[in-house]
């Protein structure tokens, strides 16, 4: 409702005139804030997903007056003219025998029915064969039931009419007890559902169509009840994995409908916790909890005192003892988010302070992993000292996206700074990211868990698979010789025995590795 302003005095009216500024002021910051938010989801929905982005800043672009002397370069060939046309890049084509190098090759061959001369009926001698082409064969999945007997013998010498002694031959441990399915049936199951994202709905339809009556309900039993033998297999990696010089986290919503019977409302969080790039041991291991509090971090990562590399999530903090690490694609992401008309204002303050990111980036290339620091901290701390400079110079309304790009930054500085502590720590916490991707597209399949004990199982089973990619198994045959091997070590399996079984363990059969 306006004001009367007829009876006012000047004063009065002149701070009516400043609180009507401010409001508009104020509006027009709003209407801004809102205006940015609709690109930028219209940037997400329809753009491109690539964060990176390259020479924004001027002082990546030529100068007029030095440009020669800075581009010098004698080692640089002359252009020759395949070299002048500018071709779209392309991936090599590879080759039949390439596509099928790491693959059984069985011979087919073609012989005469008649092996007699058609000219004279002499009898034809072979002086050899002649390739005509290779083709790629597949033997559809066999699905066959087995059935188990043992031999029963008694001694003749010892027999007599009271006591006869009766001697068993041992039969293989089950995976489940009165199941009949076999390690290699269950390992299936968990494959088709953890990597390759394969609903229990749609197994159901396929174990149909091939003739077997199996229920969902009966597929999610035995992925639960034959996840529990890798539970002690997974609190070994967990007890290797806090002896790491760095440990990378992340975590990811879940939906569980039903908790100790009840149905609940709201999500959990499935946790991973993953060895670093240049780790000795590679693995990854999942975590079901009901919240993302900081006691899921205390309870995991209990005293590790060494680096932890997360998004700046404020339940790490939990890990009191470690040396936390921030990530610049986290960072990296806000200011691309500042700018979702693309890259045409070079002289905008999130222009520049990406351009130092990517900068950033570019310089800690060929560094990373190297035993000695020394010359990656010459190269970087005078960038990360810039984009510190950069940023105490923006002064920005709150609630619009450079506010919250420079808040990121600065809450995260030390985080952000410490990656220079070690050359074998990475600039982003990109390689958890990758470890939860997994889950993540599965759940677009499946979309929740029913219960904890599935969510449960289903971080038993992630750890495993993904672990097992990491290095460089056969993850069906990985998962069978587990289920067939921890049944036989029961419940309480010693030390040796599961060292035995890890994913980087050099007794693992043949059948569980990957050719490299």
């Amino acid at each position: 409702m306006s004001k009367n302003t007829k009876n006012m005095s000047l004063e009065e009216a002149l701070a009516y005139i400043k609180s009507l500024e401010s409001k508009v002021s104020e509006l027009e910051q709003k209407n801004a804030n809102l205006t940015e938010l609709i690109i930028r989801n219209q940037k997400k929905m329809f753009g491109k997903s690539s964060e990176q982005i390259q020479y924004m800043d001027g002082a990546e672009q030529l100068s007029l007056f030095n440009e020669a002397e800075q581009e010098y370069s004698a080692s640089v060939p002359e252009p020759t003219k395949e070299t002048l046309v500018k071709a779209h890049p392309r991936k090599v084509k590879r080759t039949k025998a390439e596509i099928t190098e790491k693959l059984k090759h069985v011979e087919q061959i073609c012989d005469l029915e008649d092996k007699h001369c058609l000219e004279c009926g002499a009898e034809l001698v072979c002086i050899g064969k002649e390739f005509v082409r290779s083709e790629l064969n597949i033997i559809p999945a066999q699905i066959f039931v087995v059935d188990i007997y043992r031999k029963v013998y008694k001694c003749a010498n010892c027999a007599d009419d009271e006591y006869t002694p009766i001697f068993k031959a041992e039969a293989p441990v089950p995976v489940m007890k009165k199941s009949m399915a076999t390690p290699a049936t269950v390992a299936y199951v968990m494959q088709q559902k953890y990597q390759l994202g394969m609903p229990l709905n749609r197994q159901e339809q396929y174990w149909k169509s091939e003739g077997v009556e199996l229920s969902r309900t009966t597929l999610a039993n035995w992925i639960i009840r034959s996840s529990m033998w890798f539970e002690k297999l997974w609190e070994r990696m967990l007890a290797l994995l806090l002896q790491d010089y760095l440990i990378h986290a992340d975590e990811s919503p879940l939906r569980v409908l039903k908790r100790n019977g009840q149905q609940v409302d709201g999500q959990s969080r499935m946790w991973v916790f993953c060895s670093g790039k240049y780790s000795e041991h590679k693995m990854a291991l999942y975590y079901h909890h009901a919240t993302r509090s900081g006691k899921v971090v205390e309870k995991i990562l209990g005293d590790y005192s060494k680096y932890l590399q997360t998004d700046g999530c404020a339940s790490y903090n939990a890990a009191e003892k470690a040396i936390h690490i921030g990530c610049w694609a986290h960072a990296r992401r806000k200011w691309t988010d500042c700018l979702p008309k693309g890259i045409d204002d070079k002289n905008s303050k999130a222009a520049q302070a990406l351009a130092l990111i990517e900068r950033i980036f570019a310089a800690d290339k060929g560094f990373e992993g190297l035993p000695e620091n020394e010359n990656r901290i010459k190269v970087i701390q005078p960038l990360l000292d810039e984009y510190w400079k950069l940023l105490e110079t923006i002064d920005t309304p709150k609630g619009s996206g450079i506010y919250k790009a420079v808040l990121y930054s600065i809450n995260q500085k030390k985080q952000l700074n410490n990656v220079l502590l070690d050359s074998r720590i990475e600039l982003t916490n990109n390689l958890a990211e990758r470890a939860i991707k997994p889950f993540v597209v599965g759940r677009k399949n499946w979309l929740f868990s029913d219960t904890d004990k599935g969510a449960d199982a289903s971080a038993r089973c992630y750890s495993i698979i993904e672990s097992a990619k990491a290095n460089n198994l056969n993850v069906f045959g990985y998962l069978t010789h587990l289920l067939t091997e921890l049944p036989k070590l029961g419940m309480e399996p010693t030390t040796e025995q599961l060292d035995e079984l890890l994913p980087w363990a050099t007794t693992l059969p043949d059948y569980c590795r990957m050719e490299k």
